[in-house]
């Protein structure tokens, strides 16, 4: 269990920092992605921060439980809502991204739980 936790969690964690980058960059993609499901192109950086700080937790929760569980938990809010913002907009042939992300941020939270 505790493999599959590493496994998951650094999955987690190297998407996350991918996604950070593609929205820090504001890449033709992630803005025409924001600005279909209503967000301002001023909103995919710190957007991306979020990311990257949640990606960043997840690495730290390796040492320090507390941290991993904390980042999990955000990313898992975080993906709720861009989850939610596809609905919202009935942007049903993207919505398999967000739910990827989202799954893979609660698998990190409920493996770090189980493995405390």
């Amino acid at each position: 269990m505790v493999a599959a936790y590493f496994v998951v969690t650094a999955v987690a964690a190297l998407a996350n920092c991918y996604a950070a980058v593609v929205d820090i960059l504001q890449t033709d993609r992630a803005v025409a992605n924001a600005v279909r499901v209503g967000a301002s192109r001023a909103w995919l950086r710190p957007l991306g921060a979020v990311k990257a700080a949640g990606a960043a937790g997840l690495l730290v929760g390796f040492a320090v439980p507390a941290i991993g569980v904390a980042a999990a938990v955000g990313l898992v809010l975080y993906f709720i809502c861009a989850v939610g913002a596809h609905l919202r907009v009935r942007w049903y042939s993207t919505i398999v991204i967000p739910t990827v992300f989202l799954l893979l941020a609660a698998g990190a939270l409920v493996m770090r739980l189980v493995t405390m």
